[in-house]
């Protein structure tokens, strides 16, 4: 009995029972939604910015928000201090926006507006900030005010980034499981286990969604409320981090590397939202206006499958995490930040480079645009009568 207890006490046995737990949960219960967002009509509209030529459950996220919070709640963490429980409170706020979202769709500066909110609500009273640059830029301590707008900031753009980059099948949910599993590695080592388990949980989350992300026959995307949420997490376990490690200069453990360690985790969604903005303000349009010139855009116009264009990306990220463990006691961290904007130019350059090869006018998605769902409606509802007349007993 000693020997069950001592088990289930084991930190590593834990975070191995939240990953397994989160995934299952994730199995058993995204066929359950994408029956009921098809019987409800519940699926996400194509339009010119699509990937897609069907009609697509969208709801994902709920998965997502359920298998996280139940892998991670099963545990007692006495060291999660008040701050996951903000977090916590947060995710709720952006689980219920993400869903009106996804059902009705939402004005993008009510969800902005949304967003910093629940942002401030975890930066000021959970007091978790980037007070420290690590003299990125020859900048060291910032003040209070600057650090909650400078926090804030990097919550809103990162959340949104994940948000952007969920444009093809497995991209946004790959790059949450590989930065996910990650942090969840650097947190245990860090000895922060409530951080860690909150991690394995959504990688957990995540590995079930791509099941079916990937699937033919039960697909299913993630939707805002999962962008939201998954991009709000690696938000949070990104800017905890960092904030940890700003105490480097008094313990020999913690980094004095970890915002650029932080940006290497995150650097396709980073790199891919700065490019677009850059290229939308260059042609005189609004850097949130929607258009087909996000990487995995141009790779999927080049004729790639989805999963090779993921991968591609995927791998472009794992060159430069390698790359940054293999020479990061070598170099200061300005000196890693130029060779972060020289990557980011490559990256710019094989955009460009790419998106010539690509005749645009043979690109025609306004076909799919406003399927009429009022019709689908209706063909669901003649499809319920049928079924109770068949059986008497259907519901």
């Amino acid at each position: 009995m000693n020997e069950i207890a001592h088990l289930f006490a084991n930190k590593e046995f834990q975070m191995l029972v939240s990953f397994f737990t989160s995934l299952f949960v994730s199995i058993t219960a995204i066929p359950v939604i994408i029956n009921i967002s098809k019987l409800k009509d519940l699926m996400a509209e194509i339009g010119i910015r699509s990937s897609h030529e069907e009609l697509t459950p969208t709801l994902g996220g709920v998965a997502i928000f359920a298998a996280t919070l139940i892998a991670y709640f099963i545990w007692d963490n006495p060291n999660e201090g008040h701050e996951i429980h903000l977090t916590v409170a947060a995710l709720i706020i952006l689980f219920f926006l993400g869903i009106k979202d996804d059902i009705l769709i939402l004005a993008p500066n009510k969800k902005l507006y949304i967003q910093i909110a629940a942002s401030l609500l975890l930066i000021s009273f959970g007091d978790l900030r980037i007070s420290n640059l690590y003299g990125l830029l020859g900048m060291y301590e910032i003040n209070y005010i600057s650090s909650v707008i400078f926090t804030t900031f990097i919550f809103i753009s990162l959340t949104n980034a994940i948000n952007l980059i969920d444009g093809i099948d497995g991209l946004a949910g790959s790059v949450g499981l590989l930065s996910s599993l990650i942090f969840a590695f650097l947190f245990f080592e860090l000895g922060l286990y409530a951080m860690a388990t909150l991690s394995v949980a959504l990688a957990g989350a995540l590995l079930g969604f791509l099941k079916f992300n990937y699937s033919v026959k039960n697909k299913i995307f993630m939707g805002d409320t999962g962008s939201l949420i998954v991009g709000f997490l690696l938000s949070f376990f990104s800017v905890k981090f960092v904030a940890f490690n700003s105490d480097f200069i008094y313990n020999p453990n913690l980094g004095n590397d970890s915002p650029i360690l932080v940006i290497l985790i995150l650097i396709i969604p980073l790199f891919d939202t700065l490019r677009v903005f850059l290229l939308r303000i260059f042609e005189g349009n609004s850097p949130f206006k929607g258009d087909r010139k996000h990487m995995h855009h141009i790779l999927i116009d080049l004729k790639l499958s989805h999963g090779v264009a993921t991968l591609l990306l995927i791998m472009f990220n794992s060159l430069l995490l390698l790359l940054f463990f293999v020479f990061r006691f070598q170099f200061a961290n300005n000196v890693m930040l130029l060779g972060l904007f020289i990557s980011f130019l490559i990256y710019c350059l094989a955009g460009y480079l790419l998106s010539k090869n690509i005749d645009y006018q043979k690109i025609d998605r306004v076909q799919y645009t406003k399927i009429d769902k009022l019709k689908r409606l209706q063909l669901v509802e003649e499809k319920k009568v049928s079924s109770r007349l068949k059986d008497p007993e259907v519901d």
